[in-house]
């Protein structure tokens, strides 16, 4: 029953890494014309400017709950590293309970009544031929941190899994080259012989 629940907050989370995706993309198409017009025909806009920061806005801040999904946040894996899978994900539930989700539900209830007052207020580019509405990008700030929440309750139940010894710990970045890396060797080691 868990394992099913922990695939669907998978796949929201992979839902949110593939919009994370294309905001990059747009962000390098858009840095890319920014560049081109300015540095090769001399003209340049605020709003393209502007939707920079926007789009890299997009990025980190919906990123980060995709990111934890990967478990791809930095951390001390000097000591994290040596433990075993058990205590792994022992100390990941409890960093989630005690770090990720009072911290933001904390940035939540702060960030509300801020956007709420930028749009109430009309909020925009403070230079001529800026962006308009900008409570748009600053409602990124709460609906980030709804969205970080989410993928801890699923961060949370595949690390409950792993410690019930339901799941194995997923191999990621190094330790995944690593894992191939020996396999590899050992197919040619067979080969050989």
């Amino acid at each position: 029953m868990l394992v099913k629940i922990e695939k669907a907050f998978d796949k929201f989370a992979d839902i949110i890494g593939a919009i994370t995706s294309i905001a990059i993309v747009l962000m390098i198409f858009n840095v890319t014309y920014d560049v081109i017009m300015r540095y090769f025909f001399r003209s340049g806009s605020i709003a393209f400017q502007e939707m920079e920061w926007h789009l890299f806005s997009v990025v980190i801040l919906l990123g980060m709950a995709y990111t934890l999904k990967e478990d791809g946040h930095v951390r001390v894996d000097l000591i994290y590293d040596g433990l075993t899978d058990k205590r792994k994900a022992l100390i990941d539930m409890i960093g989630v309970i005690t770090f990720i989700l009072p911290i933001a539900f904390l940035i939540i209830n702060a960030s509300i009544p801020y956007v709420i007052e930028t749009f109430q207020s009309g909020e925009i580019s403070g230079d001529p031929g800026g962006l308009t509405h900008r409570w748009i990008v600053k409602s990124l700030i709460p609906l980030s941190f709804i969205l970080l929440v989410i993928t801890s309750i699923g961060f949370f139940i595949r690390n409950l899994n792993i410690y019930r010894g339901v799941n194995k710990r997923k191999l990621h970045g190094i330790e995944e080259e690593l894992a191939h890396l020996k396999e590899d060797t050992n197919e040619h080691k067979g080969d050989n012989k």
